[in-house]
């Protein structure tokens, strides 16, 4: 049993490993990696925000980064404005409810957003109805569109201003990929913004 667990870890490890290997070699990707924290870095400097937004593991990746701009990354300072739109149970529901789960980002979108913010949609297929309308919502507020998906880029590919295509098309593989992508592009907010921390 221990030589079966510690074979499917390694196997495990090994395939996260080609897929970050993959991402390293990706050029395009890294450029985009670079652009997505330089609008995010762009829209906290005027004032404005950044928003998260996801499904299933997607969600809680958002609820993480959001975490991670308005606590901290890698250095104390002060608090920079983030929210996920996955994480109030009551507006979720609601919103589901009396109008469709397909509208309980762009509902948020429409209540909270402003010109200038920034909407991360965290999408391994890139084709999540609720997040293709939250774009379409937030393009007509005037928000910088950062879509985070796994190769193909899905509907969000043409719908986002830039785009993060992990080249995976495993599911969970590219979710590990996302967090760590989601991850630099904080550390690079809070870098810029805080360049020796306090």
């Amino acid at each position: 049993m221990e030589a079966a667990v510690s074979g499917f870890a390694r196997l495990e490890i090994e395939r996260t490993r080609y897929v970050l290997r993959d991402v390293l070699a990706d050029t395009a990707l890294i450029d985009a990696i670079d652009r997505a924290a330089a609008v995010c870095i762009r829209a906290v400097r005027g004032g404005n925000k950044v928003m998260f937004a996801g499904n299933g593991g997607s969600a809680a990746d958002a609820q993480h980064l959001a975490a991670e701009l308005v606590g901290k990354l890698g250095r104390d300072r002060p608090a920079l404005p983030a929210i996920s739109l996955t994480t109030d149970t009551s507006i979720l529901t609601a919103i589901a409810n009396d109008y469709g789960y397909e509208d309980v980002f762009s509902r948020q979108i429409a209540a909270l957003a402003r010109e200038g913010d920034v909407l991360i949609g965290i999408s391994t297929s890139g084709r999540s109805r609720n997040l293709v309308k939250a774009f379409a919502a937030a393009r007509k507020r005037g928000l910088a569109l950062v879509a985070f998906t796994g190769a193909g880029g899905g509907d969000l590919l043409a719908l986002s201003d830039i785009c993060l295509r992990v080249p995976s098309t495993d599911t969970q593989k590219i979710q590990e990929a996302h967090i760590v992508l989601g991850h630099i592009v904080c550390g690079l907010v809070e870098r810029a913004m805080f360049p020796r921390g306090l």
